[in-house]
């Protein structure tokens, strides 16, 4: 295969050939990319920061806006799978702006007067057109860097989905304060064209890439196929059924099921336990939901350099990717049990923070592992599916600590009991879960399975 050739396949696909980017500009559009998740979990939170006078405008119970974020994530599974999958096939230079678009376009009805079952379809819109997105955005960030470098891009991605409603809390907030939520909606309809734009800028372009990837010796298929022969971390490409058989896949789609029951809650959830159920003011709200945010953006760029650090220095990975993943969330979940039996004060909100903070740390470095162990035209796919998996935690967590809270006297004994059972059931799930991850062992078993049918280093019969 000639490299013209394989330049212009990379350019269909989307995936930007790593010889093609300079550092610099390699981190530059990681950085546009953990912007896209910034816009995308604003947008998230923003329906929790509004969430009493939402009830309070529309006149529903706490059972139907618990209905209301959860259908969010209806058709997310569905739109994960189906988006992420294109994303081998599909520029991402016009595919991840088309996305945010649409994202604006399910803003915009908000802006106005709308009902319940309005909002109903907006999130219902907006769940299926945003399932790809994490995966998307770590797949594309993945494929321009080596793998002792890809826990560092990953947790740089992932911190994007922590400052968003870090950065846009507060502000979003003053915003519902001094004008409505419908405005506040407006003002992030306004960012995403804003990124779209700076996106197709910025981003790249596929003539870009074909001159780049076809000027120099080093360029072409040929010499990445012997830098990828001689490294044995590179992923072989194998079909999709040897991938979802290894217990790495497994392992990394239960880890993240578990730890988006804590992601879900903190955008669903955590500003009015803190309003409704511990009593704090809204500006206060805003500012308190702003520091698991915080903290979380800190703890996934931090966690990306440990899981690097420990790898460069000869840890397997089952340790720099799969314990240290693990161990996270199983934190996360003793910290939101342990929450729920101390008193309210600074010791009870460390424990908060911890408890919505750490589960997002282990998310970047799970996908590692699967970076490590997956091919770049069955990676986007993968993930894709892992994060549909993992959105039945969206569904069903709303829904459990809206009916808990209902269903109690009290709001703060139903969110007490709700938030316990949950951090019980993340810190269980997060052990078993590990259990299953051991990338060091699938490599040798997809390795194997190549040698035996003769597609190691093969792109063709994988396909």
């Amino acid at each position: 295969m000639t490299n013209k050739s394989e330049a212009l396949k990379s350019a269909e696909s989307g995936v930007r050939p790593r010889l093609a980017m300079t550092p610099l500009r390699a981190w530059a559009i990681t950085v546009l990319l953990a912007v896209f998740l910034f816009i995308n979990y604003a947008d998230k939170s923003l329906l929790g920061l509004g969430g009493s006078q939402i009830i309070k405008d529309l006149g529903i119970t706490a059972e139907q806006y618990g209905i209301i974020q959860s259908a969010f994530y209806w058709i997310f599974a569905i739109g994960a799978i189906v988006l992420g999958a294109l994303s081998g096939r599909v520029n991402l230079r016009w595919y991840l702006p088309v996305l945010m678009l649409v994202w604006v376009a399910t803003m915009v009805p908000l802006m106005g007067t709308i009902g319940f079952t309005g909002l109903l379809v907006c999130r219902l819109i907006l769940g299926f057109a945003e399932g790809p997105a994490y995966a998307l955005a770590n797949h594309s960030a993945q494929s321009m860097f080596p793998p002792e470098k890809r826990a560092l891009a990953s947790g740089v991605v992932t911190a994007g989905s922590s400052l968003g409603p870090l950065v846009m809390a507060p502000i979003l907030t003053w915003i519902i304060v001094q004008w409505s939520w419908h405005t506040a909606f407006g003002v992030l309809a306004v960012g995403g064209i804003a990124w779209a734009l700076a996106w197709l800028a910025f981003g790249g372009s596929s003539k870009a890439r074909k001159a780049t990837a076809t000027s120099g010796p080093e360029a072409g298929a040929e010499a990445e196929d012997k830098r990828a022969k001689a490294a044995s971390a590179e992923p072989v490409h194998v079909p999709y059924r040897v991938l979802l058989g290894t217990s790495t896949v497994i392992g990394i789609a239960l880890l993240n099921f578990f730890s988006y029951w804590s992601t879900s809650l903190k955008v669903a959830w955590l500003p009015v336990y803190l309003k409704d159920g511990l009593g704090y003011g809204t500006i206060a709200v805003g500012q308190l939901v702003a520091v698991p945010f915080a903290t979380a953006a800190a703890f996934s760029i931090g966690a990306g350099f440990v899981s690097n650090w420990l790898y460069k220095r000869g840890f397997s990975r089952r340790v720099s990717r799969g314990y240290l993943a693990g161990g996270l969330v199983a934190g996360s979940g003793v910290a939101m049990w342990a929450f729920t039996v101390i008193p309210a004060g600074p010791s009870q909100m460390v424990l908060v923070t911890l408890a919505f903070s750490l589960n997002t740390a282990s998310i970047g470095v799970g996908f590692t592992a699967l970076g490590d162990l997956i091919h770049s035209r069955k990676r986007g796919g993968i993930m894709g599916g892992i994060v549909a998996f993992s959105s039945l935690a969206g569904v069903l967590s709303p829904l459990l600590l809206g009916f808990t809270v209902g269903a109690d006297p009290t709001s703060a004994a139903g969110f007490e009991k709700g938030f316990a059972m949950v951090g019980i059931m993340m810190a269980v799930g997060a052990v078993v879960a590990t259990f299953f991850i051991r990338p060091d062992k699938d490599l040798l078993k997809i390795s194997a399975w190549a040698e035996q049918h003769g597609e190691v280093g093969s792109t063709e019969k994988a396909a």
